[in-house]
């Protein structure tokens, strides 16, 4: 092996490491999704309002998706492993206020407080991993493990809270992140590199304050439109949105050391796998809605019990996700990609033709092999987002690859869900399933054929 080899491959302590920051990337997902089996008993001791409900359930994801691209500029310029570090120190202390919160209002701040930890530790993650493994089979194969528990975490989150529910109180939910937490301050400095920009200039607050403006309104009207709010009031934080978005990218082909990098989407590479992210992860959070409804309402299941059949494709999607790396040294990856987004397909193609009866084998069927192919696009994109950053760019174009799954899963909900749930109004849940699974066997064949194409940088 030569020199520039061994400078470049990880040994025992970055893998440790790796071992150190997989556990919060599982908990960090698994926040978005371990509260919904304790909202029945939560809103039977705050008593909050429909309103406030509302704002529980969504603070949380709704301020990841809005701080993730200045938190992974932040830990470009003041370390990542130090903005990890400060993260884990916050999320383990609002997760406790959380957990004994007494009232409602306390508890919508302790989970928008949640949020924006929950942002500092998402793209340090990733960024530090990208530093950590420098060889691109190393890194791929990290990445892989990376994804796999980003995906155990949602799909491991309800089994989980009714676990919890079965024995404690709600606020037992939130006190997964305790142990978690105390692990990552106490072993992170130890096993962790601290990696940041050599010459990071300053942070352009205007920046700031304009991707918070376009982030925020979209996501909120994103969210709004999709729970039946007033369409005026969505599409006006949509519109303003938007335009905050084109200030924002005009302002950052003026700066020369910028929050995002405009140049990196000249990569085409890179642009293609943020388009794959978010618009796979859009079907994919469109159709779980209607397959968890038919589980409950067509099979007849309880909460714990429909989350429990679940767990075989959450399964599918993690051993997937692991082997993508060694699977991209036997093909070339733009055809692995593509491939994968067959299978995707496919499953969608077996929910599309569920049938309106009990049974629960079709629709377990097709959620596996969704999540099949699921598994491979995660981690081949994540690896080409994050292997196109410059090292000393790595924790923003890290955000970037986490707001593509952040908008994913706010549009799947939003535009699928509006659709699928006109559909199942008009003709009942079966067909509003087939009709989103349908729209995703498109979507993924669309992409299939993108990803096809040997895409030079």
């Amino acid at each position: 092996m030569s020199d520039r080899q061994l400078e470049t491959t990880a040994g025992p302590r970055e893998w440790l490491g790796l071992a150190v920051l997989v556990l919060p990337t599982a908990l960090l997902s698994m926040d978005a999704t371990v509260l919904y089996l304790a909202l029945p008993s939560l809103a039977a001791e705050l008593s909050p309002s429909p309103g406030q409900l509302l704002w529980i359930s969504d603070a949380y994801g709704f301020l990841v998706a809005g701080f993730l691209v200045t938190m992974g500029s932040l830990g470009d310029r003041i370390g990542r492993r130090r903005l990890l570090l400060i993260g884990a120190a916050a999320f383990l202390l609002t997760s406790v206020l959380a957990a004994f919160a007494p009232t409602a209002e306390l508890l919508i701040l302790a989970r928008g407080l949640l949020g924006i930890a929950g942002a500092t530790l998402m793209p340090s993650t990733l960024a530090l991993i990208g530093g950590m493994f420098r060889d691109p089979r190393q890194r791929g194969a990290a990445i892989g493990l990376w994804s796999a528990a980003l995906s155990a975490g949602v799909a491991l989150g309800p089994v989980a809270g009714g676990l919890l529910l079965e024995w404690f109180w709600w606020g037992s939910v939130f006190l997964l992140a305790v142990p978690v937490m105390i692990l990552l301050l106490v072993a992170g400095p130890i096993l962790l590199p601290e990696h940041r920009d050599p010459e990071p200039g300053r942070l352009d607050l205007a920046s700031v304050a304009l991707s918070l403006a376009t982030v925020l309104p979209v996501v909120y009207g994103i969210k709004h439109l999709a729970e039946g709010g007033p369409g005026l009031l969505g599409g006006s934080a949509l519109l303003l949105g938007a335009v905050a978005g084109v200030v924002f990218l005009r302002r950052q082909r003026t700066l020369s050391l910028p929050l995002i990098d405009p140049r990196l989407f000249a990569v085409r590479p890179f642009r293609n796998a943020l388009v794959v992210l978010l618009a796979a992860l859009a079907c994919v959070s469109g159709v779980y809605l209607f397959a968890a409804l038919h589980l409950q309402q067509t099979a007849g299941l309880s909460p714990i019990e429909a989350g429990l059949w679940l767990v075989p494709s959450a399964v599918a999607m993690i051993l997937t996700s692991v082997a993508a790396s060694s699977l991209a040294r036997r093909m070339p990856v733009h055809r692995l990609l593509a491939w994968s987004l067959v299978v995707s397909a496919l499953g969608f193609f077996v929910l599309a033709w569920t049938p309106a009866e009990p049974g629960v084998a079709p629709l377990v069927t097709g959620l596996v092999l969704i999540y099949l192919g699921q598994g491979p696009v995660m981690a081949l994109s994540t690896d080409i987002v994050v292997g196109a950053a410059p090292p000393g760019r790595a924790g923003a174009a890290s955000a970037l690859s986490e707001t593509s799954v952040e908008f994913g899963l706010a549009l799947g909900v939003a535009v699928l869900g509006s659709v699928g749930t006109f559909v199942q109004r008009e003709h009942g849940a079966t067909t509003g399933l087939a009709v989103v699974a349908a729209i995703g066997v498109v979507v993924l064949l669309g992409l299939a054929a993108l990803s096809a194409r040997r895409q030079p940088a």
